[in-house]
Parts: structure tokens; sequence; C-alpha cells
């Protein structure tokens, strides 16, 4: 059975239960999945009983897809991702964009809780993602293209999208919430980095570092969505702070600034949607 194939049992499935036509797409990061409590005219679906979709293993990701209105605009959630280093190859873990793109999703807004490497940036802050470096040097675009969806060989100038970053931008000075905008760095996981690996980081043009959000991003861009990253600063990288790092921090934090990213995120969505 090859990709299409598999894309097309899942949709058929998704249909079955809903009609829905979303036009814009919300992956929701560690902590961050509470937004779909903001929806409504909902219709959840666990990713185990979508044909093809794995099941996440990570605490803070409820894994399912959500569907409904949010401020007035039809989307699509996928409350919780997967991850590499959870063992899944990379076309699993971009799987779901394909499907949010067959869905109707042309417009893709991609979260995550991650560490600040830029020293001038403090946990609890959110950083619009204006680039990003690929450490792990693994592209989920490697194998047999897929055509139907876009070229051989994408390019990947504008892979996060400037009028979106600009939409988000207007948004946070609407509701006087601070945006930092800088670059994503993705790192494999799942240990964190060490310091030394942070420095490297740092010199190369990181602003922050997380072990998602890149392959969603080539995946998405390769098939003409357009994408906007929002990375909820949990804490400062390695070797910044004395304090060791732990995933219950990331929650933590997450939880705390649960409100201005939701209040974000739905004024770009009702801006978008438009």
């Amino acid at each position: 059975m090859n990709s299409i194939e598999m894309m097309n049992e899942s949709i058929g499935y998704i249909r079955k239960i809903t009609p829905l036509e979303p036009k814009i797409g919300l992956i929701l990061g560690s902590g961050l999945g509470s937004l779909t409590d903001e929806m409504t005219e909902i219709v959840e679906i666990p990713f185990e009983s979508i044909p093809h979709f794995a099941k996440p293993t990570v605490e803070g990701h409820h894994g399912k897809l959500v569907l409904g209105y949010l401020n007035g605009v039809a989307v699509a959630a996928l409350s919780g991702r997967y991850h590499f280093y959870e063992g899944y190859l990379l076309d699993v873990v971009t799987y779901p964009v394909r499907i949010l793109k067959l869905l109707g999703v042309n417009q893709l807004i991609l979260t995550n809780a991650c560490g600040a490497v830029n020293k001038e940036f403090k946990p609890g802050e959110l950083m619009v993602i204006s680039d990003h470096l690929n450490l792990t040097f693994y592209n989920p675009l490697i194998g047999k293209n897929l055509d139907e969806f876009g070229p051989r060989f994408p390019d990947a100038s504008e892979i996060y999208t400037k009028e979106l970053r600009e939409v988000a931008k207007n948004a946070g000075k609407e509701l006087k919430i601070k945006l930092q905008e800088g670059v994503y760095a993705w790192w494999t996981g799942p240990s964190y980095e060490t310091p030394a690996e942070i420095r490297m980081i740092r010199i190369l043009g990181g602003d922050a570092i997380g072990m998602s959000t890149v392959p969603e991003a080539l995946v998405a861009s390769h098939m003409g969505m357009k994408v906007l990253g929002i990375s909820c600063l949990t804490n400062m990288a390695s070797g910044i702070l004395p304090q060791k790092l732990s995933h219950q921090e990331v929650l933590d934090v997450a939880k705390e600034v649960r409100s201005s990213f939701q209040s974000l995120v739905k004024n770009i969505v009702e801006k978008i949607g438009k």
C-alpha cells in the first residue's frame, strides 16, 4: 500500500465522522493542548482510532485530532504530536500534516515548548519563529517524492511565512503580549543539550532549541502551506543557569503562559481566517 492509499483511508475515516473543512491547522506542543477548550462545535478523534496514525507517548501530548471552530473560524487542531526521539520515522512524525492538507488546511500554526538559547530571552516569553536550524541533519522529504504535493527540490528560503509573522507580531502589540522573534534549532532529544552544545548553537545563530516543529514545517512548506511557528520559551537552555533541566519545568511554565498563548493564537486565527 502506498502513502496516498494510506492517506485516503485516514481521510475517509475522518470524513465519516465530520464533514467540516478546516482552512487553518494547529499543532499544539507540550502543555499547550488546552487551546482546544476554547473551540466550539468540536469533534474529537483519538489518534489511535484514525487509520495509520500512531499513539503519542509523551506526557503533555493528549494525542487527538480536534475539529471545530475557534473564534468563528473552522480549524483542525492536533492536540499532541509525534517526535523523532519516540522512535518514529519522520514520515510517521509528519503524517498528520499531510492529512491536514488533504482536509483543506492551507495555513498551519505550529507551536512548541522549548528552551531559550538567546540570553536576552526569558522563560515565559513567546517567540515567533523566523527561521530554523536543522541540527539533526535528517529531512522528512528524503525518499520517494510525492509529486501530488510538491516538487522534488523545494525552496526553503521562507519556510515560515513572512506575512503570517507580521500578523502574529501585530496581534502581540494589540494584546500587549511581548513577542520575541528568532531562529529555532531542532535537536533530536530525548536528552537535553549539553552546555557546550548550547554554546555551539548560539554561535551558529540559534535563539531557541527544541525537539520538534522543523519536520512538520518542512513538509507543510513542501505542500505549499503557509506556516507560522510560535515557541513558548519554558526554560533557559543548558548551562545558562545553574539548575538542571526537567520536563516538568516545561509543563509548569507552559501552564503559566497558557492565557496569553491562547489569546494570541485566537487573535491570529481570527485575522487570517477572514
